[in-house]
């Protein structure tokens, strides 16, 4: 493998070859050996496998990644392990049914921002399904007799549908109905970001405006051009077509490296509660201070392990880690760090010296004597007062 690796330049650009090479293949078998080729989708088909190494290579870059790279580690790990198997199983289900097909952490949100994302996610996952199937020619439709067409996926004969069926016209206009789905959605996001004022401070133009104008551009032109062949004869189809072309391309060049890039990301949600939820809700970790249940050692030995990767050197004086202690008793241990009380000696009511040379008042104190800064004889007269 190693010896491999050194007719590349990186490891990253031998995946990419890989994976060029892999689809490659498989479009030559299911064009049976190029026969079948629809050189009118040559410009997607170009741009398909600019976005496949593209992917290829973004998703290198965030693999690499200790956190990404632990994760995916320690999911390894338990998928292997035999007693967790039936655990392992329902994680993944349960997690892809509700937070990926059902998305119900949008949903959480708000329904407007549940539904909204919801079209959004599957018109573009059916939209890009049905156009990778057509430009590699996974798929392709054979003509039977004239009434009839038969569905080839890989070269092999699957179903047969009459050409005015109402199936057939589900399929015909399979990209209408997603590019419906995903215009519906980008409008009603493009409404929130125009309205919500919360919203306005966080957005960027250039990561959160242009993918939804860059969507609804492909799904308008798409849309159009539909509407061009069907009730205008054709009008300006070369033209449309052209355009329409134009916007796919751009969109799956920009695809692996812009805020779409989450899309195939998105399955490793069900790592989580796979790795670090032993007992849904229920945490099993007790702090080394308190004794509070607060994570589970899974989770606990996986963030020691990224920020040592990170340089991020959180080891206290005892030789425990920040991490091992439950979030309330590491505020106390900051605090009582900043103020230089870690071993407290003497009175806690003498001035105390921090490490930033400043010195500070004891806690025995009172708020008036630091905060209000009064002069000495009305201090006098207030405690006569009293």
């Amino acid at each position: 493998m190693q010896q491999l690796e050194r007719s590349f330049y990186s490891k990253t650009s031998m995946y990419a070859f890989f994976v060029t090479i892999v689809l490659f293949l498989l479009m030559w078998v299911a064009t049976d050996q190029f026969v079948y080729i629809d050189i009118a989708l040559l410009g997607y088909m170009v741009s398909s496998f600019i976005f496949a190494i593209g992917i290829t290579v973004r998703l290198c870059a965030w693999l690499i990644r200790p956190a990404t790279h632990q994760v995916i580690k320690r999911s390894i790990k338990n998928l292997k392990t035999t007693k967790r198997a039936k655990r392992n199983f329902r994680a993944i289900a349960l997690t892809s049914f509700e937070n990926i097909f059902l998305q119900k952490f949008i949903f959480k949100r708000g329904i407007y921002r549940g539904v909204q994302h919801f079209l959004i996610a599957w018109g573009c996952i059916g939209s890009f399904a049905i156009t990778f199937g057509l430009t590699f020619g996974w798929m392709r439709f054979d003509l039977i007799d004239p009434q009839t067409y038969q569905i080839i996926v890989f070269n092999v004969p699957t179903i047969k549908m009459t050409v005015h069926g109402l199936f057939a016209e589900l399929v015909y206009n399979g990209l209408n109905i997603t590019a419906i789905m995903v215009m519906i959605g980008v409008c009603m996001a493009l409404a929130r970001r125009v309205k919500s004022q919360d919203v306005k401070v966080t957005q960027r133009a250039e990561f959160d405006l242009f993918p939804l104008y860059l969507l609804l551009a492909v799904t308008l032109t798409g849309l159009v051009l539909t509407v061009s062949i069907t009730f205008l004869e054709g009008f300006l189809h070369n033209y449309l077509t052209l355009v329409h072309q134009v916007t796919v391309v751009i969109l799956l060049v920009y695809f692996p490296f812009g805020k779409l890039f989450h899309l195939p990301i998105r399955p490793l949600a069900t790592a989580v509660p796979m790795n670090y939820q032993e007992v849904v809700k229920v945490d099993t970790r007790a702090c080394n201070k308190c004794g509070t249940s607060y994570s589970n050692d899974d989770q606990i030995s996986d963030v020691k392990t990224i920020l040592a990767a990170q340089s991020f050197d959180l080891q206290l004086a005892d030789g425990t880690f920040l991490a091992d202690y439950c979030p309330a008793c590491r505020r106390r241990i900051r605090v009582m760090k900043q103020l230089n009380m870690e071993t407290p000696q003497g009175s806690p009511y003498e001035p105390i010296n921090t490490m930033n040379d400043i010195h500070m008042s004891g806690f025995g104190k009172k708020r008036s004597d630091e905060f209000y800064n009064l002069p000495k004889d009305k201090k006098e007269k207030n405690e006569i007062v009293r």
